[in-house]
């Protein structure tokens, strides 16, 4: 439903969906002109920023600011919206709600989030009979619980990308999966469009630039696929892993993106009753000490 847009002179064309504008005028309400400095007191007729002062904090004019206000500016660039998110003080999850208004991309900072929040690591210890694993979007190891090192090892010894799976896989470190022809070609094919696309989101990245550098230098099947230029996500995968204890584990591998940070959380599944799911269980009795010392 259309609604009028009132300015000093009375009331401008009606406007159709001007979400942009109604949430720029309530963050602008909000705001304390005292948190950026400016004078606050009995001469300001109404809380929050006058449109004048928000204008001159993000750096435009104030005949802009009410264009975008009334709806008759509606394509403002990231540059634009970025500078209002600074001026208004906007949380990260209001300024990525004003670039979904704004109809453009949320800027990454350029580089890989590799922080772990409190409440993915309560995941990992909350989920002890499923092995789990988190890694960042270039596929680098961070945390793991520990059912995944019983069933893959312990992984605290390595380093750097000794720790990224597609630096394993590429330059054929060792490993304890295993796949057929099949599941090879999917793999490789889905994980290097995935980093592909966190270049993408992460230009700025130096270590990401650097593992794409060498592992094209290092492997011609990864410079293959890197020059198809797919992109995508990997989000799913069977696996077979063969343990020096329990012996063969086929499981199913689903990867959850966390929207917030872009960690991948990797969990290792198997269907109740399976015999699969029984070397799982024991695993999970016996323990890393044991199997892995």
């Amino acid at each position: 439903m259309s609604e009028p847009v009132h300015t000093a002179q009375g009331t401008h064309a009606t406007t159709g969906d001007n979400r942009l504008g109604r949430a720029l005028r309530r963050w602008r309400d909000r705001a304390d002109p005292a948190d950026s400095g400016l004078p606050t007191g009995r001469r300001r007729r109404a809380a929050g920023l006058r449109r004048e002062e928000l204008a001159a904090l993000a750096g435009m004019s104030v005949d802009y600011v009410i264009r975008l206000e009334q709806g008759r500016a509606t394509s403002p660039s990231g540059q634009v919206l970025t500078a209002l998110a600074r001026a208004l003080r906007l949380s990260e999850e209001e300024r990525r709600h004003l670039f979904l208004l704004g109809g453009r991309a949320l800027p990454d900072s350029g580089q890989l989030p590799t922080r772990v929040s409190p409440g993915m690591r309560r995941l990992l210890e909350q989920l002890p009979g499923t092995p789990v694993s988190v890694y960042d979007a270039a596929w680098t190891l961070l945390e793991w619980n520990p059912l995944f090192a019983a069933l893959m090892g312990d992984p605290s010894h390595r380093q750097g990308w000794e720790r990224n799976v597609l630096w394993q896989h590429f330059t054929g470190q060792p490993t304890p999966v295993r796949q057929h022809a099949e599941q090879e070609a999917h793999f490789e094919a889905a994980t290097v469009a995935d980093l592909r696309t966190a270049t993408a989101r992460y230009p700025s990245d130096p270590a990401l630039r650097g593992l794409v550098a060498e592992l094209c230098r290092r492997s011609p099947a990864f410079l293959r696929l890197w020059e198809e230029h797919a992109v995508g996500r990997h989000t799913r995968a069977s696996k077979t892993v063969e343990h020096p204890e329990v012996g063969t584990v086929a499981l199913d591998c689903d990867v959850l993106i966390a929207p917030d940070s872009d960690l991948r959380v990797v969990l290792y599944t198997a269907a109740k009753g399976t015999d699969a799911a029984e070397k799982l269980a024991l695993l999970n009795v016996v323990g890393l000490q044991r199997l892995w010392a």
